[in-house]
């Protein structure tokens, strides 16, 4: 069954599904899809939940299979969630998932998270297997046209209405992103007076933490201000940012500097439509790809699995330490700076330890 991530609500009411497959480039969006069906499950009985995050050649499939197989000594209904760090999950957990769709039921829900499913992942017998057997929902990103509409939207099920050129404002606040609306919704939901939200009062409520805007943490490291990076990075931190958002943010930006070395103009604009960059940081973006080398790219793509690993909680070590270590990379030149370094260790590390 194909379903519209819209629909999911309504869907959950009515019924659940022994098997669902949520892919998208989305985090925030993929995140709430789960979140909605996780809440569901609990609610018809399924008290036990494992995680498996299959993200590499040694990844044991096996195991989850035997994990799925295995009945619980109190028979509890167990949610078996998989968590693909690509969308090809090799031919032996191809067949896996195809075996897991045999084994799903009443007693055995499968929730399994994938990024964005190309046109031959979509044929695949296990994509076909689990979208036959429960629920396929592929989540896009809202564009930059639809982000006023979904902010109004958001903000009216928290009971705050927004005029059209204030819900504009605040789009163009976050630039696009959804993980930053989600939070400025919620902060003015705490926060905001009685009435309907205009210009003046989204201006007010958001200028307080705008310098800790993810984006613009991005922005200060492709520009090489380490001193910026490393205070916007605490502050987000302090304001309970998840480093997961800080991660997402940092990785988007690393992959498109990968991509655009060297490619030339017009690929280079086609790289930033593919990637809905906006006007306003694509020489940040051009700068930083002609400034660094492909190997420094490299080893930062690294940087950002092993932080990936430390959210995760698959690898012992602080992801906001992680976090600055990379932000401090991205800075490129001046980050080797003693002044730099002291920076980092005075202002990051000091209020970045998890």
């Amino acid at each position: 069954m194909q379903l519209r991530p819209e629909a999911l609500e309504s869907h959950l009411d009515a019924t659940l599904a022994s098997a669902y497959l949520l892919s998208g480039d989305e985090p925030l969006l993929i995140q709430e899809s789960a979140d909605r069906i996780r809440a569901a499950a609990r609610k018809r009985g399924f008290t036990e939940r494992q995680v498996y995050h299959a993200d590499g050649r040694q990844f044991d499939w096996d195991a989850l299979l035997a994990e799925a197989g295995a009945r619980s000594l109190f028979a509890e209904r167990k949610i078996l969630e998989i968590r693909l760090a690509t969308a090809k999950p090799g031919d032996l957990g191809s067949k896996v998932l195809v075996e897991l769709c045999r084994l799903a039921g009443d007693e055995l829900l499968i929730l399994v998270i994938t990024p964005r499913l190309d046109r031959n992942a979509q044929a695949s017998a296990w994509v076909k297997g689990l979208a036959q057997t429960g629920a396929q929902l592929q989540i896009w990103p809202i564009d930059r046209a639809g982000l006023p509409q979904w902010i109004t939207t958001r903000l009216r099920r928290a009971g705050l209405a927004i005029s059209g050129p204030a819900a504009e404002l605040l789009a163009e606040r976050v630039e696009g992103n959804l993980l930053a609306a989600a939070q400025e919704v919620e902060k003015l939901r705490l926060l905001a007076p009685a009435g309907e939200l205009d210009v003046d009062a989204i201006s007010t409520a958001v200028a307080d933490s705008a310098r800790f805007n993810i984006f613009k943490l991005a922005d200060h490291a492709l520009a090489g201000n380490a001193q910026a990076a490393s205070r916007s990075l605490r502050g987000l931190r302090d304001e309970g940012v998840e480093p997961a958002a800080v991660l997402w943010a940092l990785t988007r930006d690393t992959l498109i500097i990968a991509r655009l070395q060297g490619a030339g103009r017009a690929r280079q604009e086609q790289i930033f439509k593919d990637a809905r960059v906006w006007d306003n940081r694509k020489d940040l973006l051009r700068d930083i790809a002609q400034r660094v080398r492909p190997a420094q790219i490299n080893l930062l793509l690294r940087q950002l699995a092993g932080a990936d690993r430390a959210i995760k909680g698959v690898r012992d070590a602080s992801p906001w330490d992680d976090l600055l270590d990379i932000l401090l990379s991205l800075c490129g030149r001046n980050a080797i700076h003693p002044a730099n370094l002291r920076l980092g260790l005075e202002q990051g590390r000091r209020g970045a330890r998890a």
